[in-house]
């Protein structure tokens, strides 16, 4: 399972991803019931319910995994530890958990204060995660994985300054001069760099890694590597920057980019060496369909607000969300057993496989509910009704998620004494 050039053993303690980890299912669970309590949200996309529900499953769900990943990918991969690396996780999840439901409850219910607290408090927290994050990738190795994961940071970067003005201009708490025209343009900005520059690209140079090494495919063919990057970096910055009829040509640039990239991923599955059936592997591809299926609803001239919702719900529920499922569910066994594996007084014999932390039954029962969820949740804006077992669903299914990690996290800790 270990790839050539990764180093494991320079990785973080393993409570510094672990945290993240074990949380981030939770919000999976808030955003669910909120989905389901609340069908506001298929009335469009700019609805309180809406902006809310994507903040929990941005940040909420996605933010911690993927910041989590960080910690951990940097050093085994980049070969660049970040700098005070327990101090740091422990701020930056700190602030995630409590800054992100204050945020989202601000945007629900109108509540200006809970919208610049939360803002303030992920932008405070998330601070010394940042900076030590880029410390690392300035001196990480120059890998085609890692210039990825720099033009990620910096989206991410772009995506947190656009959210915390977008916070101030709601709350009416910007000083005048700093108020935008239209700001619409920020909040086309804010969801452009978010979604296509930090998670769609974050995603696409992981998986140049992951996919190969855990699910025992060819590599990626050359061309869907660095020049791909290219590609979509300069898509996402022509339709962020350039002059508005210039924009297009950067959006449908980053459409063809993220489909030609789920083709490819989609074909070096079928082509993988073991052909075992796999509940992370149906995930990904499921993730994959997902991208596909919202890069062709945002494409397709199709009329009203229903088409854009399912898009965005493909794309964070159908692609995001179950890619992300599908690597914790298999990074959160391998680190805990080789953590167990590297302790002092440890014999190889006496520690549980990587099945025992989490099985192909306990991941496959999480994955059918992730999937069934999706089915109501995109159908929903055409037909609200399905909001609610949509919503319920996709509780349930985070709330498998939760319990399967901590069931691994008890047995690593259990091992560990």
């Amino acid at each position: 399972m270990i790839g050539a050039g990764l180093a494991p053993e320079q990785g973080p303690p393993f409570t510094a991803p672990l945290r993240f980890f074990l949380t981030a299912p939770w919000f999976l669970v808030a955003a669910g019931l909120l989905a389901a309590f609340d069908p506001g949200w298929t009335e469009g996309p700019l609805s309180p319910t809406a902006l809310a529900l994507t903040h929990l499953l941005t940040l909420g769900f996605l933010g911690m995994v993927m910041l989590g990943a960080l910690t951990q990918m940097l050093p085994v991969l980049a070969g660049a530890p970040m700098p005070g690396i327990r101090p740091v996780a422990t701020i930056g999840h700190a602030s995630l958990t409590l800054g992100t439901p204050l945020l989202a409850w601000g945007l629900w219910r109108g509540e200006p204060a809970a919208l610049l607290h939360g803002a303030g408090l992920l932008w405070l927290g998330l601070a010394p995660l940042l900076i030590s994050a880029g410390l690392a990738l300035a001196d990480a190795r120059r890998l085609d994985s890692v210039h990825a994961m720099r033009v990620a940071f910096v989206a991410l970067l772009a995506t947190l300054a656009l959210g915390l003005g977008l916070a101030g201009w709601l709350a009416d708490a910007l000083p005048a001069g700093w108020r935008p025209d239209d700001p619409f343009i920020w909040l086309r900005a804010h969801a452009l760099a978010g979604l296509a520059g930090w998670v769609a690209i974050l995603v696409v140079g992981v998986a140049w890694q992951v996919v190969p090494m855990l699910q025992v495919t060819p590599a990626y063919p050359a061309w869907a590597t660095r020049p791909l990057l290219v590609v979509l970096t300069s898509a996402v910055g022509v339709a962020l920057l350039a002059p508005a009829p210039w924009r297009v040509v950067g959006e449908i640039a980053l459409a063809l980019g993220l489909a030609a990239f789920a083709l490819v991923t989609l074909d070096l599955q079928r082509r993988r060496k073991r052909k075992l059936a796999s509940p992370t592997l149906d995930l990904w591809r499921l993730g994959m369909l997902g991208l596909i299926g919202a890069v062709a609803l945002f494409a397709l001239p199709l009329p009203g607000e229903p088409a854009r919702l399912a898009g965005g719900v493909l794309f964070l529920v159908g692609f995001a969300a179950s890619v992300v499922i599908g690597m914790v569910d298999k990074i959160v066994p391998f680190l805990a057993w080789f953590h167990l594996r590297a302790g002092p007084g440890t014999s190889a014999g006496a520690l549980p496989g990587m099945k025992d932390f989490l099985s192909d039954a306990a991941a496959r029962g999480q994955a059918r509910l992730h999937l069934v969820a999706l089915v109501c949740l995109v159908a929903a804006p055409f037909a609200p009704a399905l909001a609610v077992p949509g919503g319920l669903l996709l509780a349930a299914a985070g709330a498998v998620a939760g319990w399967n990690l901590a069931r691994a996290a008890r047995l690593y800790a259990r091992h560990r004494r």
